[in-house]
């Protein structure tokens, strides 16, 4: 098992908290999650991928990361009830093998996205070559997936309801083309308790952003 993503983090307490009232209403939910499927725009990303030979996937997760740490609430996690606020959000994906099955990998965030892509490249490898599923115990996470066979207009998850998880989980869909630009569904599902809408709609701003803009780094933008 590789070494915890775990970082610098500052406690909240939620007596003190402005959020105080909508943590404690949403905490206890059976189903705390709220999720929403929009479109972006990736031409830009795309296209810088494919000239410098960098995986897709990658890049777009690294433009999302960018894009986590710019909002407070995305970096916001409950771990043994208590409320954390981290200095930084990594990554974590399914990964698929030869064999039809999948593993996960998990990518520590780096503000330049060829260097991001290089070494999460390698732990994709690394995943491929195992038979496991290994589940690293960070809470610094946000979790992605890819679905590039659907141009999906809704997602759901499965979830293990007695495993104490609030991070965030962002599936990327179909690329399809019109008119010279490179669009996909992206879904988006966040812990009511830590996040609502409007940082839903932060988040998706700074991600266009960054994907309008992909050799950008998080303190640029």
């Amino acid at each position: 098992m590789h070494n915890s993503l775990e970082d610098g983090r500052q406690k909240i307490y939620p007596q003190t908290w402005e959020r105080a009232a909508t943590f404690d209403f949403f905490r206890t939910f059976t189903e705390p999650f709220h999720g929403v499927c929009l479109r972006v725009d990736c031409t830009a990303t795309y296209r810088y991928a494919k000239d410098h030979g960098l995986s897709v996937f990658l890049s777009l997760v690294h433009r999302a990361l960018a894009a986590a740490q710019q909002v407070e609430n995305f970096r916001t996690r409950i771990v043994d009830g208590e409320v954390w606020l981290y200095q930084q959000i990594h990554g974590g994906s399914v990964v698929d093998r030869p064999n039809g099955t999948f593993g996960f990998a998990y990518y520590r965030f780096h503000p330049d996205l060829d260097a991001f892509v290089h070494e999460a490249a390698l732990e994709m490898e690394r995943v491929r070559q195992r038979n496991d599923i290994e589940r690293n115990p960070a809470q610094n996470l946000i979790r992605f997936s890819v679905l590039p066979w659907f141009d999906f207009s809704s997602i759901s998850h499965a979830r293990d309801f007695a495993h104490d998880d609030s991070a965030p989980r962002i599936t990327f869909g179909k690329i399809t083309e019109a008119e010279g630009r490179r669009t996909m569904p992206v879904s988006i599902h966040a812990h009511h308790a830590l996040a609502d809408g409007l940082h839903v709609a932060q988040f998706v701003e700074h991600f266009q952003n960054f994907l309008n803009a992909p050799e950008s780094s998080p303190d640029e933008n």
